[in-house]
């Protein structure tokens, strides 16, 4: 049976990218570091980043806010009128996420792209998870580029001292040389099919009130977020969405929200422990290609957010370690959050084992051309 593009609209999500076997295996670690480490109830709160989790609460609903308007649906079928192969759609996707997440930080671009990504596969026959995959690489790659385009750059340029295009110029030859790997990438992965559509039964009724409303709460949310009124701005979101549609909070993805949470509680302790610090404090990594590959290990197993910040103390070549979290962000799925929002926000099945089978090769690839900039 065929369901049309308003029921696409209107279904309650499958939150799939792997299922919550993440979830359970992230509760099963925190059980296990209270009984090793057992703290007070208000110091585990202490170890999430409050800011992180509601921002990306808030951006749920407004994602759910713009899909159920039928917005994405009405745009998918006119980039599909446009667009007749799957190498080129995929390329335009993928230069689409890396200069969005330049901008707008790789999270943001992650919201506006993934959903329509997936609704585009409702409508032709598409590699989802592939595109998926290749748009989470291209976000974690341009926003390398700026100081604002992710977290852990925004603390390094704090950090580094340098002006806005200073840090640009440090970060650009590292991100070409990811970005010429991406592409590539794009290229290989995805043939020059021609687009096949799926059988249309219908259109999706657009509600242009909701998508103003979705749109007018994402401009006052970000403004928000810079002005630090994160409690404000949820109370905003929230509290519009459940007096107009409450249908919309019904589809937000709870389990993500606690999937980021229990990271960094887990993350935070792992990187406390005092064999983590005495490590670091024995090798050699403050400067140089030791430094650069220090940081993409340690990315591996905290993320790259958590590595910035531990390897700090350790680390003084700070373009050695900002390359580094950088390409760090690639390889396993937790070297970046946005892998993580990339996959639950696909809701496609087997979405870990294509990350993986596409990211640790990409890993591999890009470290080794980077770390030749480091190298003397």
């Amino acid at each position: 049976m065929n369901s049309s593009p308003a029921d696409i609209a209107a279904a309650p999500p499958e939150h799939g990218g792997g299922g919550n076997g993440l979830l359970w295996v992230l509760v099963a670690v925190a059980v296990v570091f209270a009984f090793l480490r057992p703290r007070a109830p208000m110091d585990w709160l202490r170890l999430v980043d409050w800011q992180t989790v509601g921002a990306l609460a808030g951006l749920l609903a407004i994602t759910q806010g713009v899909e159920k308007s039928g917005m994405l649906q009405a745009a998918a079928q006119r980039l599909l009128a446009r667009t007749h192969n799957q190498r080129s759609l995929a390329l335009l996707l993928v230069a689409s996420a890396a200069f969005l997440s330049a901008l707008v930080t790789n999270d943001v671009s992650l919201f506006l792209l993934v959903p329509l990504t997936r609704v585009l596969a409702t409508q032709a026959h598409l590699p989802l998870a592939r595109l998926v995959v290749l748009e989470a690489l291209a976000v974690n790659a341009g926003s390398a580029l700026t100081p604002i385009g992710n977290p852990q750059n925004l603390y390094l340029w704090h950090r580094s001292g340098e002006s806005f295009f200073a840090f640009m110029g440090m970060m650009g030859p590292t991100v070409a040389v990811i970005l010429f790997w991406l592409f590539v990438a794009t290229w290989l992965l995805v043939p020059r099919t021609p687009i096949a559509l799926k059988p249309e039964t219908g259109a999706a009724p657009v509600q242009p009130r909701l998508l103003w409303l979705a749109g007018a709460l994402f401009v006052g949310f970000v403004v928000a977020l810079d002005r630090h009124w994160l409690l404000a701005g949820l109370g905003v979101v929230f509290g519009v969405f459940l007096a107009t549609y409450p249908r919309v909070l019904r589809g937000i993805d709870w389990a993500l929200l606690a999937i980021i949470a229990l990271m960094f509680v887990d993350l935070r302790q792992l990187a406390e422990l005092p064999t983590i610090a005495a490590l670091l404090g024995h090798w050699p990594i403050a400067e140089g290609w030791r430094a650069y590959l220090a940081a993409i290990v340690v990315s591996q197993f905290i993320s790259n957010v958590p590595a910035a910040i531990l390897l700090g103390g350790y680390v003084h070549d700070l373009p050695a370690l900002a390359a580094g979290v950088s390409v760090g962000g690639f390889g396993c799925v937790l070297g970046s959050l946005a892998n993580l929002i990339a996959l639950r926000l696909a809701k496609v099945p087997h979405g870990l084992r294509e990350f993986h089978r596409i990211s640790v090769p990409f890993l591999i690839v890009c470290a080794a051309s980077a770390v030749l900039l480091r190298l003397g």
